[in-house]
């Protein structure tokens, strides 16, 4: 299959215009949100790029126990349907529990399930018959071709509104690569499959008490995605990334957020055309 999924009024398939998901790893405060959602979604549409803004409410699987999670659940999701409204984007978040299911999908237009919870079988079922557009992150531990066993427990809910994440896969410890032949196999099952270019260079737990990052590779990660067919490019940005209160160590810095989207908008253009 290779029926487009609709989310709001985006239109995303494989051949279809790059797309792009991207915010910060975790809501702040309400106003540090929207005021990134408005100036990510300003150059998206600038450049006529099709955009989904990011942001979980709780990241429930920090490194340290005494690392910021979020706002939480109902603050989180206030600020979110905020964002959806007035600033006029399809919004995504994180879910980590069943129990968040149902009010996370009356606010937000994808629910994503996290690297770490993507054999959950009840959560992906319950995410699945929810209706939403599911985001399902490839685990550090698994390899491409077992992510079809999770995109199957979300079409038998009769739920075909999927897109695939590549994050990058464990190498040895406190490191991860991404094999792009992965990319190509997980297209192979007609979904829209995104690269998520910012945890894929995260040093897991490599700080100790926290993940490290390599951010001086996100560009030519971001770029070497799209030459390899990529349908849509994940990642982290802020305005500060050195007090990012959430992985900082991975995230784009905002002041160049503009000048990468603008390559990988035209680059994703010419491979199109080669196909």
């Amino acid at each position: 299959m290779n029926s487009p999924v609709r989310i709001g009024r985006l239109s995303l398939a494989q051949g279809r215009p790059l797309f792009l998901i991207a915010g910060p790893c975790v809501i702040e405060s309400e106003s540090h949100a929207l005021m990134m959602a408005r100036k990510l979604s300003a150059v998206a549409r600038r450049l006529g790029i099709p955009y989904i803004f990011k942001a979980s409410f709780d990241k429930a699987n920090r490194t340290s126990a005494h690392s910021y999670r979020g706002p939480g659940l109902a603050r989180g999701l206030q600020i979110l349907a905020r964002i959806r409204k007035e600033v006029g984007v399809p919004v995504l978040t994180d879910i980590h529990e069943v129990g968040q299911v149902a009010p996370a999908a009356e606010v937000c237009d994808v629910l994503q399930i996290p690297a770490f919870l993507c054999r959950q079988t009840d959560l992906l079922d319950a995410a699945g018959r929810s209706g939403a557009a599911i985001n399902i992150k490839k685990g550090q531990f698994m390899s491409p071709w077992e992510m079809r066993n999770a995109v199957e427990k979300i079409e038998r809910t009769g739920n075909r509104r999927i897109l695939i994440t590549e994050r990058g896969t464990t190498f040895g410890y406190n490191n991860l690569v991404v094999d792009m032949r992965g990319l190509t196999v997980m297209r192979a099952w007609g979904y829209p499959v995104v690269l998520d270019c910012t945890h894929s260079l995260q040093l897991p737990g490599g700080e100790g008490s926290r993940s490290g990052g390599q951010p001086e590779f996100i560009e030519p990660l971001a770029l070497a995605g799209v030459a390899a067919g990529v349908d849509g490019i994940f990642m982290e940005v802020h305005d500060r990334p050195e007090k990012a209160l959430s992985d900082g160590a991975t995230a784009l810095n905002l002041r160049n957020f503009a000048p990468l989207v603008r390559k990988l908008r035209d680059l994703g253009k010419f491979v199109r055309k080669m196909r």
